[in-house]
């Protein structure tokens, strides 16, 4: 049977490779995967893949449903220029041992777009055709911890249909991990679109997106005199190839690859920080892109209780209008059946707060207490008590 199933997924891989230099290479398809949903992440540059329990990065973080211990629902919605909008909706599923399991849908699109046919002439008032443009996207992710607590990974998959003057419809396979290498500190991996990002359309045109590598930093450091907990976040530009950034946010030309050009690379990555108060608010800030000060994002939240967060972020651009961000997070578990249970740690962390906490035990232990002793004399007047 094993034999049988490795031979048709070498029949299915040899036929999509064949396939695929048939295809139309691009930059960007099925791009409105690439759209940030979460307010957290936003406000903290976009660095997504660093960023943990952020439910609405699911598309670009699948790692982190290797700590579901709850139920959640998370909802977001933005306007941009023109009345574009763009909504998302996320839900996640606690599997036990197995990790989490995550679904999300999103639509990005504008309605009423005024359409004149080529020829006809221009209509009085609003007497007009109008059409709509949308994209809708489907995810399927799941997320599970290894290595003693020590590796999170997470697999997504993705579907894509969209509506412009013709149909298409797209795919994309991503995989992403976290390493935690020590108790403050977690380096992250985001391999984007390893299936490669596939797109077809109406008219029988194929496109594709080669695979994209990122990195991803997390330090984080309690600081008990503000009581609270502060957070730096750092996700790296693509390695494998150059993205769209040809002519960047200022115009200039930029894209260099990490090999070719080093610091066009670091200068292409993005950036934010966190300040976590110990009562539930949250303020932020960050860069969209280290090298355009103009890309400026920050952003406040705050948990008015274990099972509600609510989330804001304003983000800045040099020449478009800024964007204004409100997300949501509800756990019906944690509302229907309250418990006090913190935030997923790995094994290990807990082991070395367990052991820190049996050496101080074993430390008072050790110091000299003072204590009234009653000693029992005899004598030969008779028998007689002594504090």
């Amino acid at each position: 049977m094993f034999r049988r199933i490795y031979t048709a997924a070498t029949l299915f891989l040899f036929a999509f490779a064949s396939q695929t230099w048939a295809l139309e290479r691009v930059v960007g398809a099925n791009a409105s995967l690439d759209i940030h949903a979460g307010a957290r992440s936003s406000a903290l540059g976009g660095a997504s893949i660093a960023v943990d329990h952020d439910l609405l990065e699911l598309t670009s973080n699948p790692q982190q449903l290797s700590s579901a211990e709850n139920s959640w629902v998370a909802f977001s919605h933005v306007v941009y220029y023109e009345d574009t909008q763009y909504d998302y909706g996320a839900v996640q599923f606690p599997l036990g041992d197995m990790g989490g399991l995550g679904f999300a849908f999103s639509r990005f699109g504008a309605n009423d777009i005024p359409w004149i046919a080529e020829g006809d002439p221009l209509p009085e008032g609003d007497d007009y055709k109008t059409l709509s443009i949308a994209d809708y996207v489907f995810t399927l992710a799941w997320g599970r911890r290894f290595l003693n607590d020590r590796l999170d990974l997470g697999i997504s998959f993705h579907g894509l249909y969209r509506e412009l003057d013709q149909s298409g419809w797209g795919f994309r396979g991503d995989i992403g991990a976290n390493y935690h290498v020590h108790e403050q500190v977690t380096v992250s991996s985001f391999l984007k679109g390893w299936t490669s990002s596939a797109t077809t359309w109406e008219e029988g045109t194929f496109e594709y997106s080669s695979p994209e590598w990122y990195l991803g930093l997390n330090v984080h450091q309690p600081i008990s005199y503000f009581y609270g907990t502060a957070s730096a976040y750092w996700q790296s530009a693509g390695i494998f190839h150059r993205e769209n950034r040809d002519l960047d946010w200022d115009g200039e030309e930029r894209g260099g690859r990490f090999w070719e050009h080093p610091l066009d690379w670091l200068g292409g990555g993005r950036a934010g920080v966190e300040f976590a108060f110990d009562f539930g608010l949250s303020l932020r800030a960050g860069l969209a892109s280290l090298s355009e000060l103009e890309s400026w994002t920050a952003g406040a939240g705050f948990a008015l209780s274990n099972w509600l967060r609510v989330d804001y972020a304003f983000e800045s651009h040099p020449t478009l209008s800024a964007v204004h961000r409100v997300s949501l997070e509800v756990s019906p578990g944690l509302f229907l059946f309250p418990k006090k249970k913190s935030a997923s740690s790995p094994a290990y962390v807990v082991e070395a707060k367990k052991a820190e906490e049996v050496k101080k035990a074993a430390i008072s232990e050790m110091e000299p207490v003072e204590t009234e002793e009653l000693v029992e004399e005899e004598s030969a007047g008779g028998t007689y008590w002594e504090e």
